[in-house]
Parts: structure tokens; sequence; C-alpha cells
């Protein structure tokens, strides 16, 4: 295997393709994308200080993807957009009476606040994190507004997510009544324990998942769960650490960090 200076050059003349900041090649059973993270739309504002900064992504999964028959959680990075943004639906914040803001890192409520109902986002459902790296929690209607087809990213096991608007109806329903425990008040959708699976409810699976065009894939809806959670195939190792593949990440000096 050469440098993967040279593999880039090599499959950009074959099988690559550029969307804004992101180039997606074909390297052996692997599709890779690469990327700076820095979206061609407006984004922010969030807390002050809070700014987009230039990553160095790069993911790649499976490009030939099959059914486990198992089902993977707990992965942090669900996939990336084909314009080389990650998608992390998922937060690290629970609900905590004794914080400042209401939460904290502290897990023991069980109350997990959920990105879309809990934090503060931009106009196209995304923010940054603390070393900032741009990413969306819901649907940006300045990248789906532009895609070509359907074919709007690539999973964490490689299939392919696609948004097909109303067409894909999630499962998961909000639940009835009122919360028994923690923060009290009734099921809002402030924390993703306010949700529940209802088989049939809805046209998808659990993990947001279904058949189009005879191949099982992802959707990305715009209702919750949003983008997958769950993974019916082989979740590449580059998803599940930080978020951003297998590169270390640009220090604000300018040096390289470990995720």
């Amino acid at each position: 295997m050469k440098t993967f200076g040279t593999t880039l050059a090599l499959t950009l003349l074959t099988s690559g393709a550029v969307h804004a900041h992101a180039i997606i090649t074909m390297e052996e059973d692997q599709r890779c994308i690469t990327s700076d993270g820095v979206p061609d739309h407006e984004v922010g504002t969030w807390r002050p200080g809070a700014t987009v900064e230039p990553q160095d992504h790069r993911f790649c999964m499976d490009a030939t993807p099959e059914l486990t028959g198992t089902i993977a959680r707990n992965v942090r990075i669900s996939g990336i957009t084909v314009t080389g943004i990650p998608l992390r639906p998922g937060t690290a914040e629970y609900y905590d009476p004794s914080a400042e803001l209401g939460w904290s890192r502290d897990r023991s409520s069980g109350w997990n606040v959920e990105g879309m109902g809990g934090l503060r986002m931009d106009a196209q459902n995304a923010h940054v994190d603390g070393d900032g790296m741009y990413h969306y929690h819901g649907i940006p209607s300045a990248v789906v507004d532009k895609l070509e087809d359907t074919l709007f990213g690539y999973a964490a096991d490689g299939f392919e997510i696609h948004y097909v608007g109303a067409e894909a109806q999630p499962s998961w329903q909000l639940k009835s009544g009122e919360r028994e425990s923690g923060p009290g008040g009734v099921h809002d959708g402030t924390y993703v324990q306010d949700y529940e699976f209802v088989t049939g409810s809805g046209t998808l699976d659990e993990c947001n998942g279904g058949m189009r065009d005879g191949r099982y894939v992802y959707f990305a809806t715009d209702t919750y769960p949003f983008f997958p959670r769950c993974f019916k195939g082989t979740v590449s190792t580059e998803f599940i650490g930080g978020g951003r593949g297998d590169r270390p990440r640009p220090g604000r000096d300018g040096r390289r960090r470990s995720p």
C-alpha cells in the first residue's frame, strides 16, 4: 500500500467525487471520506466564543456492507454526509439539578439530554464541540435542498443514508403522560428517554432503516431519531471514538492532538 497522498491522487482520476469540502474515494473494499469539516453554508450562532474550526476528518467504512443479524449500539458518530460533515445525534449531557444549566456529564440521573430537544443549535440543526468540530444533530436544510438525488451520506457501518422527507417515517414516538422520575414533567422530547420504539407505528425499523430499491439503507428523518442510532452492519472503529476518523485533530496552536 502506498502513502495516502498517492492513493488519493490515483483514486481521484477514477472513482473519486468532490462535494464541497469533501473528497470521496474508493480504497480496496473501503469507501473513504476526507474533509476539513467546514460546511459550505452559514453557521451559528451559539455560546460566546464557539466557532467552527477546520478539522482533519478521514472516515473509512465498508463499501459493500452486509446485514450481520445483530445490532450495534453506543456508536458516537452515526455517519458522515456526502459534504463531509459528521452526524452526531447523541449527546454526553444528562439531567443534573445541581448544575447551573440543569445538565452535566454526570450520568447518574439516567436522563440523557436529546440534542434537538435540549441543546442550542443553529439554523442547520448543528453546533460545534469544544474543539470546534461542526456536526449535525438534525436535518440540515442547506444540504438536503441541494442533493442531486436522495443520497445524504454514509452510516458508520457503510450503509447509505437517504433523505426522502415525509416518505420515510420513524417508528419512534413520544411516550404519553409524565416522567415518573428525574426532571418530571411531560415527555416532550427534551431527553432521549422521552421516546419509545413502537413497532409498526412508522415505516422504518428501530435503527431508522428500511428497504429502498431492493437494498437495505438508513434514512435521515425530520423527527426523532433524525439519523440512525443503532446499526445492523459492521461498524468501522473510526466512528466509535471522538469522531475525527483515524487522524489526530488540529489543536488551536496548530499542533496535532490525539482524539
